[in-house]
């Protein structure tokens, strides 16, 4: 009985030394996989393999439509990437209309609801805005939404450095098909 107490000390002292390692710094994998998305509408590189979910939403009309949903935490941080295809009573050729609305309905969950910067430009012949701002929590957000024709197309990034190696390879890789 005491030589199987003995084994069972050791062996205890032998796992806790790697549960410590374990729980230090999340670091982000040296691997990025490829993502292409619904639609084959565009593909981004993440830092692993996201979740894919299948949101019911609704147009600001009220149609109901299908938002293809990406998400992965890795190192503290929180990448996502959305699409769906606009419902017959969005107005899609009015792009700039569209991606304003879509900057203010984000911003109701930002300190002060408003944007800390705005870049409005064109990726890939589509109308685009790329904004940060700081959430209620105090955590940093980045964002990038595209409307091409009748697609609509979202990138979020969430952690502490929105400007970051993490994010910004993240947003660079973004093709659009």
């Amino acid at each position: 009985m005491i030589g199987s107490r003995r084994f069972f000390m050791v062996a205890t002292a032998l796992v806790v030394p790697s549960l410590a390692v374990a729980q230090g710094k999340l670091q982000i994998p040296d691997k990025w996989y490829g993502v292409r998305v619904e639609g084959n509408a565009f593909t981004v590189e993440m830092p692993g393999i996201p979740d894919h979910k299948i949101l019911n939403d609704v147009s600001a009309r009220g149609t109901a439509f299908a938002l293809h949903s990406y998400s992965l935490e890795a190192g503290g941080n929180s990448f996502v990437a959305q699409t769906a295809l606009f419902p017959a009573d969005v107005e899609y050729r009015e792009p700039r209309r569209v991606l304003q609305s879509a900057l203010d309905n984000r911003a109701k969950q930002l300190n002060g609801g408003k944007w800390t910067r705005t870049d409005w430009r064109e990726i890939g012949g589509a109308a685009a805005v790329e904004s940060t701002g700081t959430l209620t929590s105090g955590s940093g957000l980045r964002q990038l939404v595209v409307v091409k024709e009748k697609r609509f197309v979202s990138l979020a990034f969430m952690g502490p450095n929105t400007g970051g190696p993490d994010a910004n390879r993240f947003f660079k890789s973004l093709k659009l098909n």
